[in-house]
């Protein structure tokens, strides 16, 4: 069954024609509304900020929050050749990834469900634009 129309790629999709990058971090194992907190703190940020501002976080989301930020920021310096200073982040959010489900033992034989939640995390970075320019 092949396709003709091929999906538009995830870079056309997140950035189309604009200068940025972006990063993904999928099967993260934490609740995505845990992580929702923290990256709802760092949308519109400038890179910089967003950094010292998530190594200092005391959640446990911070820590792979702030690893998609620096490698959304490092692909944005390798392959667009763009300065972090020059960064903010456009767009970030957090997709639900596989939940796994295990079983708690309870009384009289019977069993309840634990929900052991993934999240996928998503940020673009993209330069600041100058009212000048």
């Amino acid at each position: 069954m092949s396709n003709n129309e091929s999906r538009p790629s995830r870079r056309a999709a997140l950035l189309g024609d604009r200068p940025g990058s972006y990063a993904i971090a999928r099967h993260v194992r934490m609740s995505p509304t845990k992580v929702r907190r923290v990256v709802d703190v760092v949308r519109g940020m400038d890179v910089n900020e967003a950094l010292a501002v998530l190594k200092f976080a005391p959640q446990a989301a911070s820590e792979p929050v702030y690893k998609v930020v620096a490698s959304a920021a490092a692909n944005a310096e390798n392959t667009e050749s763009l300065r972090a200073d020059d960064l903010f982040i456009s767009q970030a959010y957090v997709d639900e990834g596989v939940t796994l489900r295990r079983i708690r033992p309870r009384a009289k034989g019977s069993a309840s469900r634990i929900m052991k939640r993934a999240s996928h995390i998503t940020v673009v970075v993209e330069p600041k634009v100058t009212k000048g320019a």
